[in-house]
């Protein structure tokens, strides 16, 4: 049983934020602290400083030779049952970090040359370089660490979609960056069957870690030792049978220097111009959030049923009576639509201390198509959506709404969501006047467009590109 089955939200995977785990079991994905740096909010910002300090911390240990720090810090990780996800068959019980790990993990960081030498930087570097350090561990880290903003996202989803929380639970062991130390709260989380819940958002979520020894050994170090072995001329050169094309096989060159994680570090200490190209082809390439496939295939659960999801929108009669309804509607709709470009659904977000208040946000992680365009050329960190479930045909007041959501740091774009235009072309060129007069960009959504939209996500296979808002903006600009 899923956690919107259990808690009977009435919805599917596709249209919740967070991963709709077996509450019974796990679900084969694991966090990378990596995914964590496409998040352009406070949220991912916290989550990423909070790995940082506490890896400096655990070098800075190393470096002091302080293995009753090193080893307190470590042991206060735990199996982090409570996300149920990872590879555990049956009952969560996590595989990773616990008791008697703590300290081999320990002993692996502490005397690794890696460590001492300074080539480890970043907890993911560990994947790389550390014997008994994997995808597993590395995620269940990561999960400790960043515990305390996934306590938080977990108490606003709950809200969000109407899950019960159970107040004074034991918070478990939450990181303090300036005090660099473990401490616990009491706090309230969804409780099932006396078991805490931990919900993680799908977007940081992976079926593999972004770093990968075997690429690194086979792609980056190896091809670099070939390289050198054929300039120098070595044993291990040999010609073709045109007589002039010298090679070495990578084969060979493993056979010399050997493999595990052992050569990898005395390799990449002699030859660090390895790692730094590692690193850099990495920074700038982000593994992009699992698809709707993605996390159809590694859960079990169903794609999205887009018809019927529109099909519940235009049921909908209109009127502010209705305005719950739609807006639920709507959300559910474009949350499934616009992922994995768009993350993080927040409903009547306050701006102005509360004066003002803003139906939809969406934060913007796209790594391609129209909102990734956008978030390159204009302010668009988060997307902005107000609904307006009228009879009536929209006018400046909406448009005058809207635009008073803008600011330079929130975003500059939006989208109006309403269920027709006697005259659109017209509200189309109020939108433009809005943005010629520099007060962002707005764009018009009706019913007919929801169903292009649609017909754009079925005929591509990956993350849809959105030509039609592409079209749409082309024309606030023209």
């Amino acid at each position: 049983m899923r956690v919107s089955e259990y808690y009977q939200l009435g919805r599917t995977q596709p249209t919740l934020d967070f991963v709709d785990v077996d509450i019974d079991g796990d679900t084969s994905v694991f966090i990378d602290p990596r995914a964590l740096r496409l998040l352009p909010d406070e949220w991912g910002n916290e989550c990423v400083s909070l790995i940082q300090n506490f890896f400096r911390t655990i070098l800075r240990a190393i470096k002091e030779k302080n293995d009753e720090l090193g080893h307190n810090l470590l042991s206060a990780l735990r199996e982090p049952n409570e996300t149920h996800l990872g590879l555990s068959q049956g009952q969560a019980r996590g595989r990773a970090v616990g008791r008697q790990s703590a300290r081999a993990v320990w002993e692996a960081l502490s005397k690794s040359e890696a460590a001492k030498s300074g080539l480890l930087e970043e907890l993911e570097d560990s994947i790389l370089m550390i014997e008994g350090i994997s995808s597993d561990i590395i995620s269940d880290i990561t999960t400790n660490i960043i515990r305390k903003p996934l306590i938080l996202y977990t108490q606003e989803k709950a809200k969000f979609y109407g899950i019960p929380t159970t107040p004074d639970v034991n918070s478990g062991l939450l990181w303090n960056p300036e005090k660099t130390q473990w401490y616990s709260v009491f706090t309230s989380m969804p409780v099932i069957d006396d078991k805490k819940l931990l919900l993680v958002p799908k977007s940081i979520v992976r079926t593999k870690m972004e770093y990968d020894v075997g690429k690194y050994y086979r792609n980056y170090l190896l091809e670099r030792l070939r390289e050198i072995e054929l300039s120098a001329n070595t044993e291990l050169v040999y010609l073709l049978k045109d007589g002039k094309t010298r090679k070495v096989d990578k084969k060979d060159v493993e056979e010399k220097f050997g493999s595990g994680k052992a050569v990898i570090v005395r390799e990449t200490r002699n030859h660090p111009e390895i790692l730094d190209k590692y690193r850099k082809d990495k920074r700038n390439n982000y593994q992009p959030p699992l698809d709707h496939t993605g996390i159809s295939l590694a859960e079990g659960t169903p794609e999205p049923e887009w018809d019927d999801l529109l099909q519940a929108l235009i049921d909908i009669s209109t009127g502010q009576e209705y305005f719950s309804q739609y807006e639920n509607a709507v959300e559910a709709l474009l949350t499934a639509l616009f992922y994995p470009s768009l993350t993080n659904p927040i409903k009547q977000v306050p701006i102005h201390e509360g004066r003002k208040r803003i139906d939809l946000t969406y934060t913007n992680v796209a790594t391609g198509g129209f909102f990734y365009w956008l978030g390159m050329h204009y302010s668009a960190p988060n997307i902005f959506v107000e609904c307006k479930n009228y009879g009536s045909e929209l006018g400046n007041p909406e448009l005058d709404q809207m635009g008073g959501r803008f600011s330079p740091s929130r975003g500059q774009f939006g989208i109006i969501i309403c269920r027709n235009f006697e005259n659109k072309e017209l509200f189309i060129k109020r939108c433009r006047d809005t943005a010629n007069d520099g007060r962002g960009f707005i764009i018009p959504i009706d019913d007919s467009d929801l169903q292009v939209l649609i017909d754009e996500v079925k005929a591509q296979v990956h993350e849809a590109r959105f030509d039609f808002l592409q079209s749409c903006f082309a024309k606030l600009v023209m």
